[in-house]
């Protein structure tokens, strides 16, 4: 078996992982960090065909969507573990580095489970031809980074039609993600909802307005409708394929988390999981790097972190609140990583949390406390997330954090703890 491995690699090839190998080693070494990423990188920088090599003789599924990849990709691999061993992300790092970084950790996996940024879904298609696909949404996110939504969507059109017999797993609630998919011959769809429609108000393949009517929609400029879904939740069950229905109870809030799951569920179906078992394995997830994880602060805060980072993700977000926690921390940076244009917080609704203790925070809590005040939300200003989940009164707080400001304070709570 490990003769029929190595033959999977060129000497090019073999030289790119030993590189990688020992630019991590130094890495770990010297204090840097684990060295995953730097791993990643020498590899790519030896050898840019690693990736494909690394993919072959695997069946992998791939994981995109403006919001929700790294829980959904969490849940496909619990999924997915009923049948073998499972190549991941365990970071979130969903470019190419990160990529070549997971399937290199776990090298002697059959399968793999891959969080993939949109903007790099087609060529890490293109790189691991991979046996299914997954579409949670698309919306705004970035404009500074990303772009413009319809041209996200318009290459993940033309990358999926390389690929026609993967198996696309789409959110048939989300036009986008339908758009995007529709003219693939293998497609499941599933209604995982979309809590998000602003990016959504006009066909994106004639312009033409698009109607709703409940759950289904049509557009009224070109033959694109909403399709009947295979799997579809509600707050109890998930349906699926000739009249299954599955008890599903999550460890994970929130209305999104379950047609993340879903969608995760369908995924694993078609990689040839059992529907019950992969149930099973999203059903096993109870956090995410931190997210929706609880952490004593002091003697006297019990903290929830919860991770947004566009609008349609800080909507979600806000949803889940306890409106009857002690306080709310909202803690905003506009680093690289979060996107520098914090133009978006004009399009997040703020003002139903009147009553909470609201602290605004992060180094960008001075426009995030202009927001606030323009939605008549009491609040007072505290930029250091640390000393704001303080200032709250004893008992439970929210914290509401973007992408680095989650990141760091995790850090320091971190540091805290290891302190304490």
């Amino acid at each position: 078996m490990r003769k029929k491995r190595q033959k999977r690699f060129t000497v090019r090839g073999r030289t790119a992982l030993a590189s990688a190998k020992a630019a991590a080693w130094a890495s770990r070494k010297t204090g840097r960090g684990a060295g995953a990423m730097i791993g990643g990188l020498i590899a790519l920088k030896v050898d840019k065909s690693i990736m494909a090599q690394l993919g072959r003789d695997r069946k992998s599924v791939l994981i995109t969507g403006t919001n929700g990849k790294s829980t959904t990709t969490r849940m496909a691999a619990a999924a997915l573990a009923k049948l073998d061993s499972v190549a991941t992300q365990q970071d979130g790092a969903n470019m190419d580095a990160g990529i070549v970084a997971a399937l290199t950790a776990h090298r002697d996996a059959p399968l793999a489970a891959i969080e993939v940024d949109e903007l790099h879904l087609p060529h890490v298609a293109d790189e691991l031809s991979p046996a299914a696909m997954v579409l949670l949404n698309l919306s705004r996110d970035q404009l500074d980074r990303v772009g413009e939504i319809n041209m996200i969507e318009r290459k993940l059109r033309e990358g999926l039609q390389r690929h026609p017999d993967a198996v696309i797993v789409a959110n048939c609630d989300d036009i986008l993600v339908t758009s995007a998919a529709y003219d693939n011959p293998n497609v499941v769809w599933v209604a995982a909802g979309s809590g998000w429609a602003l990016d959504s108000v006009s066909c994106p393949r004639s312009g033409e307005p698009i109607v709703r009517d409940g759950e289904h929609w049509y557009s009224t400029g070109a033959d694109f409708k909403r399709p009947t879904p295979d799997w579809r939740i509600d707050d109890n069950n998930l349906y699926g394929p000739n009249g299954l229905v599955l008890p599903m109870k999550l460890g994970l809030p929130g209305k999104a988390n379950r047609g993340n799951a879903a969608q995760a569920v369908a995924a694993a179906v078609a990689m040839g999981v059992l529907a019950a078992d992969a149930v099973k394995g999203v059903e096993s997830v109870s956090e995410i790097a931190g997210r929706y994880s609880t952490i004593q602060v002091g003697d006297h805060h019990s903290v929830r972190m919860l991770l947004a980072k566009n609008p349609a993700g800080w909507q979600e977000a806000l949803s889940m609140v306890d409106h009857d926690a002690s306080g709310l921390v909202i803690a905003v940076n506009g680093q690289v990583p979060d996107g520098e244009d914090l133009s978006w917080l004009w399009d997040v609704h703020f003002e139903h949390f009147h009553g909470v203790q609201v602290v605004a925070s992060g180094e960008r809590g001075t426009d995030l406390a202009v927001r606030l005040t323009y939605a008549d939300v009491d609040h007072t200003l505290v930029a250091d997330p640390m000393k704001a989940i303080l200032t709250c009164p004893p008992g439970k707080v929210e914290v509401l954090a973007n992408y680095t400001a989650f990141r760091d304070l995790n850090t320091a709570l971190a540091k805290g703890a290891r302190n304490g």
